[in-house]
């Protein structure tokens, strides 16, 4: 049974949530000792004085002590900080906004929501920031790595309704993808896998033997150079990186994929270069509220689908 989370005893501070940390049973005799080894990779002297300064809070806003006793089964609150964190030179347009939605068109290298070494140069936060609404919740996420449509909710009542489109495979969902020509695959066409958690730390999916749990259908929008092709995919189900693995599985992984089929070394922060050939391009849907269809498209186009455009297209041989 899922645990049930406790209301955050600390407000929206600039447009950023407080973190949670739960303190699961375990040998620790004080909280100082449970930090040191919850977070091995942070300075010593930067937990002492986040302790220090009151900037660890329990359910209940009580700031909290490094050598008091180490309570389990309780929840702790804080602000994350990223002193570093790189400035994207990217802008977020807003495609859609009414009373309930907030659409966006997300550029590559932008994730969704704070996560890692990403916290105030996000959608979620950007828009917060910008629009005052620190009620903003997103509604469903795309990878950093991925640029396109991405919708939020104002109000949180409503948010539950517009997920379960998602959940219930009510939204039509289009994507395009830059990625190697082979011929032979009979396109368009659907490919079908069983896809889990690949077990290891990089978080990549892993495809294997057994009833199929995804599907994307596969078409071909246009021949490019170099090798290349321009591909529409509408994915049926919503595994993580689905999109990425079925690319993959077909053997015509993604062009600037990097995850699949080899996880390369993470970049540089501030490297932008080389995005992820993969665009949300648009969603589609009858509105839980209204009952109206809605649609919003992107307005994003990937690079390596039009830098070759001249060479491209039907000109070239089958």
């Amino acid at each position: 049974m899922r645990r049930k989370l406790p209301p955050s005893p600390l407000p929206v501070r600039d447009g950023v949530c407080a973190s949670r940390l739960y303190l699961q049973p375990g040998p620790w005799r004080t909280l100082w000792d449970f930090m040191l080894h919850r977070f091995p990779h942070v300075s010593h002297d930067v937990l002492k004085r986040r302790l220090d300064n009151g900037d660890i809070v329990d359910g209940d806003g009580r700031p909290q002590q490094a050598g008091q006793p180490y309570r389990a089964h309780q929840w702790l609150w804080y602000y994350r900080d990223v002193p570093d964190e790189v400035a994207l030179p990217f802008d977020l347009p807003i495609i859609h906004a009414d009373d309930v939605l907030v659409v966006v068109d997300k550029p590559h290298f932008m994730a969704t929501t704070p996560a890692g070494r990403y916290l105030r140069e996000t959608a979620l936060v950007r828009l917060r920031r910008q629009l005052g609404i620190v009620d903003l919740t997103p509604v469903h996420r795309l990878d950093r790595d991925t640029a396109g449509v991405v919708m939020f909710c104002i109000d949180p009542k409503h948010r539950g309704a517009y997920q379960r489109l998602f959940q219930e495979r009510q939204v039509d969902k289009e994507y395009e993808a830059v990625a190697p020509w082979r011929p032979g695959l009979g396109l368009p066409r659907s490919y079908c896998s069983r896809m889990v958690e690949g077990g290891g730390k990089d978080f990549r999916m892993a495809e294997i033997p057994g009833p199929p749990n995804s599907e994307t259908r596969i078409e071909l929008i246009d021949r490019l150079a170099d090798g290349l092709a321009h591909y529409r995919l509408m994915p049926v189900s919503g595994k993580k990186h689905q999109l990425r693995v079925h690319m993959n599985g077909l053997g015509i992984p993604i062009a600037n994929d990097e995850m699949y089929p080899d996880l390369l070394p993470m970049r540089a922060a501030d490297d932008f270069s080389h995005p992820l050939q993969l665009l949300a391009r648009s969603i589609a849907f009858a509105d839980p509220l209204s009952g109206l269809p809605r649609r919003f498209v992107s307005q994003r186009r990937l690079d390596m689908a039009h830098d070759v455009a001249g060479a491209s297209s039907s000109a070239l041989p089958a």
